[in-house]
């Protein structure tokens, strides 16, 4: 039996331009207050694309007129958006769910499917798994998602779409009487205001009526329509997953530091684990880097970030690690440092050609096939028992 999830950033809008700002150096966090995203903050006009939770509580609703969202709460702050910014917080937020499991299927900017058959070995059950992925989200991005899990797709969206936010809901096909058909109409997948009001005539308010409703007459009012929604109402759905490779532009990862970092020493500390981590992704992908940079996020959220091209494209971790520092060096005001962050980007296929500096010309060293040998042992140690299985004396 197949296990899907189904991955959802929690307004996602909302979330990513709330971020978008505290990296800016805004002091105030939207997501905490009465706030939208949407219209046109001179003319009030437009429609709300996003909404906190704070807005939600004065019956503030995604689609409605800013209009009417400004009557029911005078003091709503509103942001315009920045769907260019949507797109690339996306993009990597795809790339590292597919690093997970490379079996996805990228539904809306902000939605995917993931199957969890790949993956089973790895956690001792979907729910751990869940629980896990959506926590390195938040840990990694700053945001959160719900997690639906299911034997069917379109359950597994269903069950996303369940309390929020920053949680976890299982709705399997056994579930389906108790957690789905008490429900009304509305909350069904693909039922939208013209067949709520049709199914109302018909009598059929819940998705439980709906189950139990004959499909012939569903489709007399509802054309081809009435069966999906017959079919999904009880929860059948035979899809799988059409996973599409997500084309990686670069690889990175970034860590949020549990304690403010204060020293170069403590800054070094972190850079190393992640040149590691980073290192042997770029490995594992059979490519080298041809650009590195070093992110740093301070605790007044404030971010700042530099890059620099390498004379040779590498997946040495020791040249990731060095370039990483060289940069950090360039970049730190002195200040806490609360995330730090390595990203490679140029990558080029590994058996591509590329041409030996004059340095190492001259030198007529082993020393980077050594390092060549050390990373690929150290990978394959990694790989067969568990990547803490051997560490960096350093990092003990």
């Amino acid at each position: 039996m197949s296990i899907f999830f189904h991955i959802d950033v929690n307004s996602a809008f909302l979330s990513w331009t709330a971020l978008d700002m505290l990296e800016k150096g805004e002091n105030i966090d939207i997501r905490t207050i009465p706030a939208i995203v949407g219209g046109d903050t001179h003319t009030r006009h437009g429609i709300v694309l996003a909404k906190s939770i704070p807005a939600k509580a004065y019956g503030i609703r995604t689609a409605e007129p800013v209009v009417n969202a400004f009557r029911k709460c005078p003091n709503l702050t509103m942001v315009p958006p920045n769907h260019q910014m949507y797109q690339e917080r996306s993009q990597k937020l795809m790339q590292f769910l597919s690093q997970i499991c490379p079996d996805i299927q990228q539904v809306s900017i902000d939605e995917c499917y993931m199957d969890y058959t790949p993956i089973t070995n790895k956690y001792t059950s979907p729910e751990a798994a869940a629980h896990i992925i959506k926590d390195s989200v938040y840990k990694e991005f700053g945001f959160t998602v719900n997690v639906g899990i299911s034997d069917r797709k379109v359950l597994a969206k269903m069950a996303s779409d369940f309390k929020k936010p920053n949680l976890v809901h299982t709705l399997y096909s056994p579930e389906i009487s108790t957690k789905l058909w008490p429900l009304p109409v509305s909350s069904l997948f693909m039922c939208g205001h013209s067949s709520v009001e049709t199914l109302r005539k018909l009598g059929i308010l819940t998705i439980g009526d709906l189950a139990h409703s004959d499909p012939e007459i569903l489709q007399a009012h509802l054309k081809s329509h009435g069966l999906t929604l017959w079919e999904y109402a009880n929860g059948i759905d035979s899809s799988g997953i059409m996973a599409e490779p997500v084309k990686m532009k670069g690889i990175g990862n970034s860590t949020t530091l549990t304690n403010d970092a204060v020293t170069k020493e403590e800054a070094y500390h972190t850079l190393l684990q992640l040149a590691e981590s980073v290192g042997r992704r770029v490995r594992a992908s059979h490519e080298l880097a041809g650009m590195v940079s070093t992110e740093i996020k301070y605790a007044s959220f404030q971010s700042v970030s530099h890059q620099t091209t390498l004379d040779i494209p590498s997946a040495s971790t020791d040249v990731i690690y060095q370039t990483a520092c060289h940069l950090f060096d360039e970049l730190w005001n002195g200040k806490p440092i609360r995330l730090l962050g390595i990203r490679t980007s140029k990558l080029v296929p590994d058996t591509a050609p590329r041409q030996m500096s004059l340095f190492e010309l001259q030198e007529a060293t082993p020393k980077s096939e050594k390092q060549q040998k050390l990373d690929s042992a150290l990978d394959s140690l990694r790989d067969k028992y568990g990547k803490d299985i051997i560490k960096r004396g350093s990092l003990l």
